[in-house]
């Protein structure tokens, strides 16, 4: 059964090429099913490899091998996949996760006009996702890696005649090239050092490697992995990938691609534990990456900018785990994480598709009456995501605290705020959209709606109708509303994945064979451990105490406490601006004014003006009379005859 894996990635890949050729003609919604089907058997293709795996007892790790993709030299990389229980584990959520979004997309864009060609570029990503995850060498991935990086621009900017959604699209494309710089780097010094790309030599010759080397290699990759998984200081491209439609923010922004560079960070645990050094240097980025988008989420109004900042937050406590040594807690809050955050963001969208495009939490408010399905399964991603019991974030979550605080109690300290700022802001969120006044009555009474998410787009939810005015809240139809109902399903009970008793830590059991050797193990004792439980559990619920007191019902406040930097986002964007752009331009139309019209244009230019020149005085002696003709050629035989006889001596 494991030798169906290639099946995985192809039937994607299938679903993308018929819809290349036949996706017009399919039409909505049959374009949407047949990728919704193709995701689908993929995750079935996925059970019936891991039921192959399971059966197969200690042994877990099997190298397919396809083709020999490059022989040069001393270099032979084979195109293959590495199915293992961290490939599998990815692919399973990648897939089911992602058949989950593909159904929810077929409601979400009905009446887009380019409704086949989303579903071609949501068809190609996931085929790139899931070479990213389960090719056997760095070269697989970073074709998967690639891959995902030019699908997240295509879908980014899908509405690309809203210049906000265009630039957004370039924005990210450009910041991880940044990243990707290092990957490319990193794979050059593992050739050199190790003499080998797959996974399962370099991870054989990890512990030959030097602590230089083997550091340069952890934090050349984790270069890369800041660029996907939008850390400090790569972060800034995801707030505003905002701007493509709703399941692009679910599959790629919250489940999938972001959590590439976790991934990858995992993968190469070998070498890290060569380099303590660059796992030090990745646990404090992702802490401070954790609170920095933390305070800044508290004081954004965008339903989805939220959630945007939120996914950047909870990335930084998966960087933090792994930078712990806990592997485990680190993929264990990935796949917690894709539930609830898959669930908040098609939650999110519902919301907008039912107020006909808006977006401005302080214009909703109420929604809980009109929208049942959608205000109760966002409630459970939000108990989840704050971290109550047992919802499955309050799990995930305290594994990696625990875990931190053996590392370090500061790095643990900045995780504790950050899961209070994480309930509140999560809190805020809530109150303002589904509970309290009916804001949005008034936006409808003044005609002040505004229309965001699907101006000019086509969306049968209102798009390009102006907004809300005039219009009440509707609940989604049941191609969205069955798949937030399954993902709430999966983040209240997720967390048994990895439960902290004994016999019921069924991820970390299943993960040993790639993360055993360097797995951190906890030394705190169990009254250590229940007091850092009771911390957390006591940040969630004074983070949601807190907004209840601010935003509550009763409070009827829309407006927060946070000044006005955190809605700036610490004024980075503005640094960069500053640093990067202006410069930029600046270079930009020197180049073009002074570079290109002067030097570039006028050298070519001064080439043409002395030929012409030249051929205006040549052209003198072109005078069309038979006997200057005949003069000029007697005079240069006597000149060739003078010649011959002085050479000769004559």
């Amino acid at each position: 059964m494991v030798e169906a894996a290639w099946l995985i990635p192809a039937l994607p890949l299938a679903g993308f090429l018929i819809l290349m050729v036949a996706g017009r003609r399919l039409g909505d919604p049959y374009a949407g099913w047949l990728a919704t089907a193709m995701m689908g058997g993929s995750f079935g293709v996925c059970l019936v490899v891991l039921a192959g795996m399971v059966g197969e007892g200690g042994h877990r790790s099997f190298t397919q091998t396809l083709f020999t993709w490059v022989a040069s030299g001393s270099l032979t990389i084979d195109h293959g996949f590495l199915v293992d229980p961290l490939s599998i584990t990815m692919a399973l959520f990648v897939t089911g996760v992602g058949a989950l979004i593909h159904l929810y997309a077929t409601g979400y864009m009905h009446g887009d006009p380019n409704y086949s060609k989303f579903f071609v570029y949501l068809n190609l990503f996931a085929f790139s996702m899931l070479m990213l995850v389960l090719s056997s060498s760095f070269l697989g991935t970073f074709l998967g890696w690639e891959g995902v990086g030019a699908c997240s621009y295509l879908l980014i900017s899908f509405w690309f005649e809203r210049p906000t959604a265009a630039t957004a699209g370039k924005k990210a494309f450009v910041t991880n090239r940044v990243g990707d710089f290092g990957f490319m780097v990193a794979m050059f010094v593992i050739f050199a050092s190790i003499g080998s790309l797959q996974y399962e030599a370099v991870a054989a010759g990890a512990e030959s490697l030097s602590t230089v080397t083997a550091t340069a290699i952890a934090l050349l990759l984790f270069v890369g992995a800041a660029g996907k998984s939008a850390q400090l200081p790569l972060y800034v491209w995801l707030p505003d990938a905002m701007e493509g439609p709703t399941p692009v923010s679910a599959l790629i922004h919250a489940a999938t691609m972001v959590t590439a560079g976790v991934f990858l960070m995992v993968r190469i645990n070998p070498i890290l534990g060569v380099a303590p050094d660059a796992a030090l240097v990745i646990a404090v980025v992702g802490a401070v990456t954790a609170l920095f988008a933390a305070t800044v989420a508290c004081a954004q109004n965008d339903i989805k900018r939220v959630l945007a900042y939120s996914t950047i937050s909870q990335l930084g406590y998966m960087f933090l785990a792994v930078g712990s040594g806990a592997y485990v807690a680190a993929v264990f809050h990935m796949v917690t994480h894709a539930f609830f955050k898959a669930l908040m963001f098609l939650g999110a969208g519902s919301v907008i598709h039912g107020l006909h495009d808006q977006q401005d939490m302080t214009r909703m408010g109420g929604l809980r009456r009109w929208m049942p399905v959608t205000s109760a399964t966002f409630i459970v991603g939000w108990l989840a995501i704050a971290g109550v019991p047992p919802f499955s974030g309050f799990w995930s979550k305290d594994d990696i605290l625990v875990n931190a605080w053996e590392r370090s109690p500061l790095l643990w300290a900045i995780g504790l705020l950050t899961a209070l700022l994480t309930a509140y802001y999560m809190s805020r969120q809530v109150l303002l959209v589904f509970f309290g006044k009916e804001r949005w009555r008034t936006q409808a009474a003044k005609g002040k709606g505004r229309a965001t998410e699907h101006a000019g787009a086509g969306h049968g939810g209102g798009g390009g109708h102006g907004g809300s005015a005039g219009r009440v809240p509707h609940e989604s139809p049941w191609v969205m509303t069955f798949p937030l109902a399954f993902l709430a399903i999966l983040a209240a009970v997720g967390g048994v994945l990895n439960l902290p008793f004994k016999g019921w830590a069924l991820l970390e059991h299943w993960l040993e064979p790639v993360v055993g050797e360097n797995l951190r193990h906890l030394s705190v004792g169990s009254g250590t451990k229940l007091a850092l439980v009771a911390a957390a559990v006591g940040a969630a619920i004074a983070g949601i105490g807190v907004a209840w007191v601010v935003f509550g019902p009763r409070a009827g406040r829309v407006e927060g406490l946070a000044p006005s930097v955190l809605a700036r986002s610490w004024y980075v964007d503005d640094l960069y601006r500053l640093v990067v752009e202006r410069p930029g331009r600046a270079l930009a139309d020197f180049s073009a004014s002074v570079v290109d019209r002067k030097v570039i244009d006028g050298a070519v230019n001064g080439v043409g003006a002395l030929v012409r020149a030249g051929g205006s005085r040549l052209r003198v002696v072109q005078s069309g009379f038979v006997r200057h003709y005949a003069l000029v050629i007697a005079g240069g035989t006597l000149a060739v005859l003078l010649f011959v006889l002085a050479r000769s001596g004559v």
